[in-house]
């Protein structure tokens, strides 16, 4: 039987909002366990199976794929001690887990987040840091045409839309011509596609499928970045 989210894992991360402090959250720990974490784990490892038939070389490991829930407030002004939201990273097997500016030897990946109101699957690089940010552009920069390919195809734009534009620059970035012909994509930060889903399709029990279905569609994006990255595609595990 397809893994798949209990609709009470909604109701208890708007409860967390609600009482978002240590005694409470100690006191329904046991629900997180089994309302949250332990489902997550089903799906990161259901989906693994999934990914190991049409992108062997992108994995799912509970351990190193589910987020954590406690959230890194030293240089926040909110200081809320836990996420109000679950999420998990499939991510390329010879690269860091980590994510974005977090890490250094990340790659591009597959996301999925359950939240109230707030879900969504997603694909790609988010705010890789300058080394890798710099590599991606220059690949775009020698192959505009190639590139653009990949995030225009006709599936992909009537099923995400356009490259989300998070923290994009006004103008192309220094090194780069302002009418290079790939001055539009050396524009922007991140490289991610995605789609949101509501809430009744993220506790369904078709999320697996859902998601390999999104996830096959954005692969040759994240193919094309861990590419760029010098991280290769595979055939099989």
């Amino acid at each position: 039987m397809p893994a798949s989210l209990p609709p009470a894992s909604l109701r208890f991360l708007r409860a967390l909002a609600r009482h978002n402090e240590r005694p409470w959250f100690e006191a329904h720990r046991r629900e997180y366990e089994t309302l949250i974490k332990e489902p997550m784990r089903e799906l990161v490892e259901e989906m693994d199976v999934r990914l190991a038939r049409f992108a062997p070389e992108i994995v799912g490991e509970p351990k190193r794929s589910i987020f954590r829930i406690y959230r890194d407030v030293r240089f926040s002004e909110d200081k809320s001690p836990y996420k109000t939201q679950a999420a998990c990273w499939f991510f390329h097997r010879d690269a860091s887990h980590r994510v974005g500016q977090e890490s250094h030897g990340g790659g591009a990946g597959f996301y999925f987040q359950l939240a109230p109101g707030n879900c969504f699957s997603g694909g790609g690089i988010w705010m890789p840091p300058p080394e890798a940010l710099r590599r991606l552009r220059d690949a775009i920069a020698e192959r505009p045409a190639a590139f653009a390919r990949t995030v225009t195809a006709p599936a992909v734009a009537r099923r995400f839309g356009e490259l989300d534009e998070d923290a994009m620059l006004k103008g192309t970035p220094r090194g780069y011509a302002a009418d290079h012909p790939a001055a539009r994509w050396l524009r922007y930060r991140s490289f991610t596609l995605g789609r949101p889903y509501r809430d009744a399709e993220a506790l369904g029990p078709k999320l697996p499928a859902l998601l390999e279905r999104d996830f096959t569609l954005m692969l040759p994006l994240v193919r094309w970045l861990n590419a760029a990255l010098r991280l290769q595609p595979a055939s099989r595990r």
